[in-house]
């Protein structure tokens, strides 16, 4: 049986559904769908409610989206580059933005199609990550839940890094070991954050930190005074 990290979402109060990133042969079982309007995230308060956001190589209409998930290349990089940023203007020179897109690989689809939405219990198999969308506080037990198994300072199991909201998803964590826990800190993307509350930030999370996530015992900072103190502050507010 899939894990689930029940105690943590109680304790920690997260009422938004976990979201899963999944690459899939068969995309029905995760119906009804979604169709975002641009940007993937535009379908955000469609997952609150069940839907799951179907995605298949270069049929996106946004082409970020089609390009971090997915690696479709409309034109050359250095074309593709010089286009976003004089647009956005999200790096100092088209140079440095193209040495960006060389050096943060899109994620391929393997396997005919991402799925992005809630979680499917029955398909835990084809699951990439796991997004947990929170405030900041409930964000810090997670990030005590990430250091929960480590004591390293060279390699934190933790990254937050700039890239666009889809990319945070899968891209971000794709080249890393499959098999060490990670976790990135995500939707600090401007041009996905129009779709979220104001107060929520994302926590993805690959699939050996969810398993950590979801084996937090009584013994552990969930059943400690500080997250007690900070839900009594919070109330005092």
């Amino acid at each position: 049986m899939a894990p689930y990290p029940h105690e943590l979402i109680e304790i920690a109060g997260i009422t938004s559904p976990l979201i899963g990133f999944y690459d899939v042969p068969d995309a029905s079982p995760f119906a009804p769908f979604s169709k975002p309007k641009h940007c993937f995230f535009s379908s955000y308060q469609d997952w609150l409610q069940g839907y799951s956001t179907k995605v298949t190589p270069g049929e996106s209409a946004c082409r970020g989206g089609n390009y971090w998930v997915g690696g479709t290349e409309w034109t050359s990089r250095e074309k593709f580059a010089q286009t976003i940023n004089a647009r956005e203007g999200f790096k100092s020179t088209d140079k440095l933005m193209c040495e960006w897109f060389a050096n943060l690989k899109p994620y391929h689809i393997k396997n005919g199609n991402v799925v992005i939405g809630p979680l499917k219990k029955d398909h835990f198999a084809y699951l990439l990550t796991i997004t947990f969308y929170v405030n900041p506080d409930q964000l810090s037990l997670l990030i005590h839940g990430a250091e929960y198994n480590n004591a390293s300072v060279e390699n934190p199991p933790v990254i937050a890094a700039f890239g666009s909201g889809c990319g945070q998803m899968a891209a971000l964590l794709g080249d890393l070991d499959a098999d060490e826990p990670r976790a990135a800190i995500g939707a600090t993307d401007m041009a996905m954050r129009e779709h979220l509350p104001p107060d929520i930030l994302a926590f993805t999370v690959n699939k050996p930190m969810y398993r950590q996530l979801c084996e937090l015992d009584k013994s552990s900072f969930l059943h400690k005074h500080f997250w007690q103190r900070l839900m009594k502050a919070r109330k005092k507010l």
